[in-house]
């Protein structure tokens, strides 16, 4: 049978060819059931990851002992700073305060760390109207062509930032990040901590 796939899983490659070569330690914001902690488990030794989904850490925890998995709040836990050397977060952003969420993010990673994020930006009517167009056309194929698989953890719509809107908080918090837009209504955001 194929692999599951969805709008999420399909960036995760982009999360794994972000880790760094020497990472030790690395943090899953918001990894719902642990689908991109466990991949991430095979290029990092010591993977923590982090929800507020109870039944999304209960169904991670089911799935292997290797990853530490936490039940929290990812703004208010009481992580050491500089204590990551990648960090990575899937459709989770737009549930919180960016720019809170970018800080923190920032600030738990250490010199020459590298935070990769996959977001869902609001469309900004008119002007992305080609790009949800093609958004839901890729989506369809996608569909047609793969085991579509619905995750569990809860969701929200809309996000509360448009890309733009994404792309000044970034500028102002993590200069020099590389944020990109993608087909099926994400985003990418790649940021390395100056050493």
């Amino acid at each position: 049978m194929a692999e599951p796939w969805n709008h999420n899983i399909h960036y995760h490659r982009l999360i794994l060819d972000a880790i760094p070569p020497a990472a030790r330690r690395a943090l899953d914001v918001g990894c719902g059931e642990g689908t991109l902690a466990r991949q991430l488990r095979a290029f990092v030794p010591h993977v923590t990851a982090i929800d507020t989904d109870s039944a999304s850490i209960a169904l991670a925890r089911g799935a292997g002992p290797d990853i530490e998995y936490l039940l929290g709040d990812f703004l208010t836990f009481p992580f050491q700073p500089a204590s990551f050397d990648f960090i990575a977060s899937v459709a989770t952003l737009h549930h919180m305060d960016a720019g809170a969420a970018l800080s923190r993010m920032r600030d738990l990673l250490r010199p020459g760390g590298t935070l990769a994020i996959i977001g869902l930006p609001r469309p900004a009517l008119p002007a992305d109207l080609p790009w949800l167009l093609a958004s839901k056309a890729g989506s369809a194929f996608h569909r047609l062509t793969r085991r579509y698989w619905e995750h569990p953890s809860p969701t929200l719509w809309p996000p509360p930032e448009t890309y733009a809107g994404m792309r000044r908080i970034a500028a102002r918090i993590l200069p020099g990040a590389r944020l990109c837009r993608h087909l099926l209504w994400r985003y990418s955001l790649v940021w390395t901590k100056p050493s």
